[in-house]
Order: structure tokens, then sequence, then C-alpha cells
């Protein structure tokens, strides 16, 4: 599965390719219990074995954004929720700095719902 995950990052044109490994890297970067996975085509990062989130690129704009599965338990203004029930996102912006802060706030925010028990992780 390693070569499948590193291959959707590197047949992305730049600046997205970079971005992504960016993205990649601070998403790995939050917690131990964090792995990756793909699903539905994308790379997939999941907390004890729970899905918490993804990154895509819009079809529309070609830029990357985060996917965050439980949004609708994320009250940020930085999320986008548009027509989804479940899910809301964050753009990425690949060809400026990375908004590390807001990234790291909103991993954090996501990972809490698991850590302080508003979702549950089966045991």
């Amino acid at each position: 599965m390693p070569e499948q995950l590193d291959n959707y990052y590197l047949t992305k044109e730049e600046p997205n390719k970079s971005c992504l490994l960016a993205l990649r890297s601070i998403i790995l970067g939050q917690d131990e219990n964090i792995t990756e996975t793909k699903k539905y085509g994308m790379p997939c990062f999941c907390y004890k074995k729970k899905m918490f989130c993804y990154l895509w690129t819009d079809k529309k704009t070609e830029e990357p954004y985060l996917l965050m599965v439980e949004g609708k338990y994320l009250d940020l203004p930085e999320l986008e929720q548009g027509n989804r029930s479940r899910m809301k996102i964050f753009r990425v912006n690949p060809s400026k700095d990375l908004p590390v802060k807001n990234i790291k706030k909103i991993l954090k925010a996501a990972l809490d719902l698991y850590r302080d028990g508003t979702l549950r992780i089966k045991s």
C-alpha cells in the first residue's frame, strides 16, 4: 500500500504535489496513532482506525483541500460546509504559504472529538 499512496502524490503536478506532501506530513505529525490509507482513490487518514480526514483536489479549481469526515461537529469559520451534511472542507492555495497554524488547529479539533469521547472509537 505505501507505494500506491506515494504514487498518488508523485503523479500530481506542482505546486499541488508539494502542497499535498506538506499537508500529509502535517497530518501524520499530529499524533502517533494516525495512519494513512487510500479510500475512494484518495489519501485517507485514520485515528485509531477511525477515518477522520482526507486529502483531495477540487475538480474545478484543481486546488487541494482537507476534508474533515466529522466536520458537522467542528464549528470553525475556516471550514466550508457546502451542501454536505456530515463533512466540511478546508481549501488550500498551493501557490501560497500553508496556513500551518490554522491547519493544526483544525486537525486538533477533529482529533479531540475522538480523544474526549464526543465520537466513539471501537475498541
